[in-house]
C-alpha cells in the first residue's frame, strides 16, 4: 500500500511539473527573438544583422523602415578605426532614420567586427571597387554615404568616382582628403554635409580645408564634441543629419 501511495505521489508530481513547463515555455518563447527570422533581434529597435553574399562577405546592420517614405533615400554609414557597425546601432542611430522612413544600413568594413580582411582593399580603386560591390549586393541605389574619420580611404575614392551614384555624402572629420586636388573635388556635385566637433583641433580643419571646394557642400559644427562627435552630441549629430536627409531631392 504505501508502495502504491509513493508511486502515485511521484505521478502527481510529473503530472504537476509538465503543467507548469507547458505554463512556462510560451512565454519564453514569447520574449525570443522571431526564429524564423535569421538574425532579427531587438535592440533600440528591430535590427537585421547579415553577411551580404558575394565576394568579398560583408557584415552588415539594417534597420529597415516600417515604410520608406517617397524620395527618401536609403542611408549607408561606415565607421572609424576604433568602431564597428555596432556603434550605429547601440547609438539608436539606425532605428532613428527607420523611423523617420529611411532604409538605414551599417557595415563592418574589411577586417573590423565580423567582416574578415580581404587583400583588395589595400588600394585606393580596390576600396572604391569594394564599396560598389557592397552598394550592389545590399540593392542600394543612390544611398546617401556616411563616412567618419577612417573610412574616408573608402568614401573619398568612391565619391571622386561616382559621385553621381550618391544622393548626399556626410563626411565626419573623414582621413585622406589631402590626398585630391581642390580642380578634382569641384567637379563632384553631390550635396554634402561636412560636420565635424569643434574640439577635434587635428583631423576636422584639414578636412574641412580640403573639402570646402565640394561645390553643393554645407557645414555643421556639433559644439563641444571631439573627433566622434557623434558619441559626444548624439541628439545633435541626429539633428543634423536629419536635417540634411530632409532637405535632400
Amino acid at each position: 500500500m504505501l508502495l502504491a501511495r509513493s508511486r502515485l505521489a511521484l505521478l502527481l508530481l510529473g503530472a504537476l511539473l509538465a503543467f507548469l513547463l507547458y505554463l512556462l515555455l510560451p512565454a519564453a518563447r514569447r520574449s525570443r527573438p522571431d526564429e524564423g527570422k535569421r538574425g532579427w533581434r531587438a535592440a533600440n529597435g528591430t535590427v537585421r544583422t547579415g553577411m551580404a553574399a558575394g565576394e568579398p562577405p560583408v557584415f552588415y546592420r539594417e534597420a529597415p523602415a516600417a515604410a520608406v517614405g517617397p524620395g527618401r533615400p536609403d542611408v549607408l554609414f561606415l565607421h572609424g578605426q576604433a568602431f564597428t557597425s555596432k556603434t550605429w546601432e547601440a547609438l539608436g542611430t539606425l532605428a532613428l532614420l527607420a523611423g523617420e522612413g529611411y532604409r538605414a544600413v551599417a557595415i563592418d568594413l574589411p577586417g573590423y567586427g565580423d567582416s574578415p580582411p580581404v587583400e583588395m582593399v589595400v588600394t585606393a580603386q580596390g576600396r572604391r571597387t569594394f564599396l560598389d560591390h557592397v552598394l550592389q549586393e545590399l540593392g542600394m541605389q543612390r544611398p546617401v554615404l556616411v563616412s567618419p574619420s577612417m573610412s574616408g580611404r573608402f568614401a573619398l575614392p568612391f565619391l571622386l568616382a561616382h559621385g553621381d551614384r550618391l544622393a548626399g555624402f556626410v563626411p565626419i572629420a573623414p582621413v585622406g582628403t589631402k590626398d585630391y586636388t581642390a580642380e578634382q573635388y569641384q567637379g563632384v556635385q553631390t550635396p554634402t554635409l561636412i560636420l565635424y566637433g569643434d574640439r577635434d583641433t587635428r583631423l576636422a580643419p584639414q578636412a574641412l580645408q580640403n573639402l570646402q571646394h565640394l561645390p553643393k557642400h554645407r557645414v555643421a559644427v556639433l559644439p563641444s564634441a571631439g573627433h566622434a562627435c557623434y558619441l559626444d552630441k548624439p541628439e545633435d549629430f541626429h539633428r543634423a543629419l536629419l536635417g540634411f536627409l530632409h532637405q535632400l531631392k
